[in-house]
């Protein structure tokens, strides 16, 4: 990777009180999305790990649609039917104000200490060492610390949910396949024929998901994201087929719930957000990061249309006999049980996206301990012990 990350035709020095990240204009299209002191190009990483706006485009939507946006429709049951959707218009423009306002601060900071790029923990740790305060400039290492440990948590906490999905509707199919018919206009109560215990179901995607997080370069997991997102799509598509129509009389459904039930809807609409991880990785591997702006807010606009749609339709569809996943809703019939898999099959390549921010943060504090010989060993041996702690911790919290 080049030692110089940005090259401007001009920069505003935003220490200064005459101008900010904010005071940005925007133009239109997507090389010229964003103004000439923004537009920046990354010197001599044109390598094959970089990747360009498409792969990341489709690596920002395999971030975000996850298993958050199959609970919506509860989260919006929880807020009320006026209150959830407008709830969700506001999480979603706050979210993608703080992508943006992040992306803007890391580019700032590469330009004023000329590096190649940073990350979560760099972008705080700088900001601290800019700060007013002298207390915040003395501890701003610990500022870095504290941002790296939360966010190995967060990610790692979404690789552990990814174990726990991936077990319980394969064992949903696997247990319900007798009683399975091809009548999709027949929703009976199912006998399930009891198989492995759903802990079994997650050790056996240990070896499959250790081998996943061994692919270590975006651009090769950008073949497997797509792959991901049609799986996903297609899966979606089935179910907006469903809850869209029939749709009874929602005068009967609350427009806005008690508080007691809101901070369960925003606990869910915050987990559905679950792609703020992923934004400076994504945009430090741009062979053009001057177009991730206009990535981010296409990106993230179409994620918070379907978020606000799904979880409106599916609980006008299903009223307050939404169940916690709306897969639970569906007739039991092969065309529904291929939802719950090919869902599936998305959050499993999913995982490896989202394990990737943990592993940035972790493997090179690993690798740099060791010799040259040795850093490919080390590195691999750490991303699959880290598979196999979250395994462990899902298998003791099974749900």
């Amino acid at each position: 990777m080049a030692t110089t990350r940005l090259r401007t035709d001009a920069y505003n020095d935003y220490s200064s009180t005459e101008a900010s990240p904010s005071e940005e204009s925007s133009p239109g299209i997507i090389n010229s999305f964003v103004p000439r002191t923004r537009q920046y190009e990354r010197l001599g990483d044109h390598d094959s790990s970089s990747t360009t706006w498409f792969q990341t485009f489709i690596h920002l939507l395999k971030g975000n649609i996850g298993t958050g946006l199959l609970g919506l429709p509860l989260a919006v049951k929880n807020a009320g039917i006026v209150l959830g959707p407008l709830s969700l218009v506001v999480m979603g423009i706050v979210a993608v104000h703080c992508m943006d306002l992040l992306v803007k601060c890391a580019n700032h900071i590469c330009q004023r200490h000329q590096r190649p790029f940073v990350d979560y923990g760099d972008a705080v740790m700088y900001g601290m060492e800019a700060a007013p305060s002298p207390w915040l400039r003395t501890h701003s290492i610990w500022g870095r610390r504290t941002v790296s440990f939360f966010l190995i948590l967060t990610q790692l906490g979404f690789c552990c949910v990814y174990f726990v999905f991936l077990a319980d509707n394969v064992k949903q199919v696997v247990e319900a396949a007798n009683g399975t018919t091809n009548d999709c206009s027949f929703n009976a109560t199912v006998l399930l024929q009891e198989s492995m215990d759903s802990r079994l179901y997650i050790l056996s995607f240990l070896p499959f998901l250790i081998l996943m997080v061994f692919i270590r370069n975006l651009r090769y997991l950008s073949g497997f994201s797509l792959l991901a997102n049609v799986a996903m799509l297609g899966s979606v598509v089935m179910i907006y087929q469903f809850i869209g129509r029939d749709i009874p009389d929602p005068t009967h459904l609350s427009y806005a719930a008690g508080w007691r039930t809101y901070p369960l809807f925003f606990g869910t609409a915050i987990f559905a957000f679950e792609g703020i991880g992923v934004v400076l990785p994504l945009e430090n591997k741009m062979k053009i990061p001057h177009q991730f702006p206009a990535v981010l807010y296409v990106g993230m606009g179409f994620v918070t249309i379907l978020y606000i749609s799904m979880g409106t339709l599916g609980y006008l569809r299903f009223g307050a006999d939404i169940r916690p996943s709306i897969t639970l809703n569906l007739p039991n019939c092969w065309l529904y049980q291929s939802v719950k898999l090919l869902y599936s099959l998305g959050i499993f390549i999913s995982f490896a996206l989202q394990f990737y921010v943990a592993a940035e943060i972790i493997v090179p504090s690993a690798t740099s301990r060791v010799g040259e010989r040795w850093v490919l060993l080390v590195d691999l041996s750490v991303r699959a012990a880290l598979v196999c702690i979250t395994c462990v911790l899902a298998i003791l919290i099974p749900r």
